[in-house]
């Protein structure tokens, strides 16, 4: 279950990465706007709970659901119809890949005997 959780997360980010860039490589970065400032920031969590996948477990399981639960307060908020639809393209993955991990962490811890 963590080998999976961390293949969709580093999927799911590395497509974060492609987009940053190729936005760097563009000559024309375009205006400010709070839109575009805020899904840079949210993609820059996925990245950093993406690389926390492969070293620490339990603290990117987290990352990885607040970065779900932003992404969806990002679409709510500036998104204009198909909230659920861009929510799941986008968001989705990062919940699928925290729950991953915190089941394997849930399997993995040892079980206690009461005798």
């Amino acid at each position: 279950m963590g080998w999976i959780g961390r293949i969709i997360a580093s999927l799911a980010a590395s497509w974060w990465i492609a987009v940053f860039i190729g936005e760097a490589a563009s000559c024309d970065p375009g205006p400010f706007t709070w839109e575009g400032a805020t899904v840079v920031a949210v993609g820059l969590v996925a990245i950093v709970g993406a690389g926390l996948s492969w070293v620490r477990q339990r603290s990117a399981a987290i990352v990885l659901l607040v970065t779900s639960v932003l992404f969806g307060i990002h679409i709510a908020i500036f998104a204009g119809s198909h909230h659920v639809l861009a929510w799941l393209a986008v968001g989705l993955p990062y919940l699928v890949a925290g729950l991953l991990l915190l089941g394997s962490l849930r399997l993995s811890r040892p079980e206690s005997t009461d005798s």
